[in-house]
């Protein structure tokens, strides 16, 4: 009789895990776009020849889009259902995806990747959101949350090797086509399984580092702070709102939802900067560039599949503490970085980091998920996956105008790295002053996530959390 019984249930977690399997595919890519176009910027520079501001954006519409709209698609999703929301969203992308490989100029380009986010934003809270369906036993559910996490982490830690492999062989636009396939696997085996405040901030930031001090990018960065103001008041009085911000009422929560945005903030300046410096600075091609990258995308992979196990022998906030910890240590060891050397200061540096990234990221998501009811997990995926979407977003923005202003604070260069030394000719002054100043400014900017982090690990610290029996009671009264 208990064999009997026992292989149904077999089948169906077997079932659980193939469709975990499916759920993946989704996650890998939009992960991966987020910095699959780090070492492709100059090569693409050549090509469409963007400006400085231009470049930015390049780099960071496709995530903020994705931030700006997380928590409507995953509030979408538990409403009309989160496979045809999965499904629709993969159309888009694949879709924006083509236009972005073939765009003729920067514009379209910047145009085609916000395309991107709107498709990704649909993407990551349903497929997080039905392991919640897929898994509903406790440690099953935890550990696919951790494959799930380490596939994310993973993603964004691979795409500029994978980027690399791709430049070395084909032109830029090579990075986007490779989502063709695995999207059509997805929308092949899919069905058997408040944007308007955050954009102006970000683009009064990018300005005033850009082109310097002006009232009317002053004025637009009021607009969106404004704009984000009544967003959070009016989601305060609504009976059915889009931000659930009783959920920040739980400690932990809030704690993961700070640690992912402040670590992911760190670790996409880090990995952007880094990008341009193994090209631009020290002369390695994409493949050579994407070739060093390997030690610390494995690290990621590796601790984001175990991050959950740490955090049951430590404690959730503890765990947190130690693995921001390690992430600004990873970013200071980038001080050893220098133009002429220090490339072993890189490697070992970003494989701290990998390593308190990977844990960080897998707390993040489980938390996320097992603090709601199965029937609320699209608004409380949709949370989490902004907060590590927004962090990527302001690292680009925040950390490289920071950077970028350095730079051009250090002498009479062009908007960019690569612009100066293309302009540069044969003057190796000029060339080398340009690579020293960008260094500069990669030294301050990564310091300035280290400081970031280490003060988000002080708040971990003295954070309040409630025993686990409390966090049960708490979800129950609510």
């Amino acid at each position: 009789m208990t064999s009997t019984l026992a292989r149904p249930a077999a089948k169906t977690q077997r079932r659980a895990w193939a469709g975990l399997a499916v759920l993946l595919l989704p996650v890998l890519l939009v992960s991966m776009d987020m910095s699959v176009l780090y070492l492709a910027m100059p090569t693409l520079t050549q090509s469409l020849d963007p400006s400085a501001t231009q470049q930015l954006w390049i780099l960071d519409i496709y995530g903020f889009m994705i931030a700006g709209l997380l928590i409507t698609m995953g509030n979408l999703g538990d409403r009309i259902g989160r496979r045809n929301i999965l499904l629709a969203g993969a159309t888009v992308f694949g879709i924006a995806s083509a236009l972005a490989a073939f765009a003729p100029t920067a514009g379209v380009l910047i145009a085609a990747r916000a395309l991107m986010g709107l498709g990704g934003a649909t993407l990551l809270p349903s497929s997080l959101a039905l392991i919640s369906t897929l898994f509903p036993e406790d440690r099953a559910r935890a550990t696919a949350i951790g494959v799930w996490t380490a596939f994310f982490a993973g993603g964004s830690a691979v795409g500029p090797i994978i980027g690399g492999v791709l430049l070395h062989h084909f032109w830029w636009g090579s990075v986007f086509l490779i989502n063709a396939p695995v999207l059509l696997v997805l929308l092949a085996f899919g069905p058997l399984l408040p944007i308007g405040g955050i954009l102006p901030i970000v683009y009064a930031v990018k300005h005033l580092a850009a082109e310097g001090f002006d009232l009317p990018a002053v004025g637009i960065g009021i607009v969106g702070a404004l704009l984000l103001t009544a967003f959070v008041r009016r989601q305060r009085h609504l009976d059915d709102p889009l931000l659930d911000l009783s959920l920040f009422r739980r400690g932990l929560f809030s704690v993961a939802i700070g640690s992912s945005t402040v670590g992911m903030l760190a670790l996409a300046g880090m990995s952007y900067l880094t990008s341009v410096y193994l090209q631009s600075v020290t002369g390695r091609d994409p493949l050579q560039s994407a070739l060093l990258g390997i030690p610390g995308a494995v690290v990621v992979f590796v601790f984001s599949m175990s991050g959950a196990r740490i955090g049951r022998v430590f404690g959730t906030k503890t765990t947190f503490v130690l693995a921001l910890g390690m992430a600004a240590v990873g970013n200071l060891m980038l001080l050893g970085v220098g133009v002429h050397g220090g490339i072993g200061w890189y490697v070992a540096g970003s494989v701290v980091a990998g390593a308190g990234f990977g844990i960080a990221f897998t707390l993040v998501s489980e938390v996320a998920v097992s603090s709601v009811p199965p029937e609320r997990a699209g608004s409380a995926v949709g949370i989490s996956e902004t907060s590590f979407e927004l962090g990527n977003g302001l690292g680009l923005a925040l950390l490289g105008s920071l950077a970028a202003l350095v730079f051009r604070s250090g002498g009479d260069f062009g908007s960019t790295l690569g612009e100066t030394i293309a302009h540069a000719g044969d003057d190796t002054a000029l060339i080398e002053s340009a690579r020293e100043s960008f260094v500069t400014g990669m030294h301050v900017a990564t310091t300035a996530g280290a400081v970031l982090l280490a003060t988000m690990a002080a708040i971990v610290f003295f954070a309040k959390s409630g025993s686990p029996a409390k966090d049960a009671a708490e979800q129950v009264g609510n």
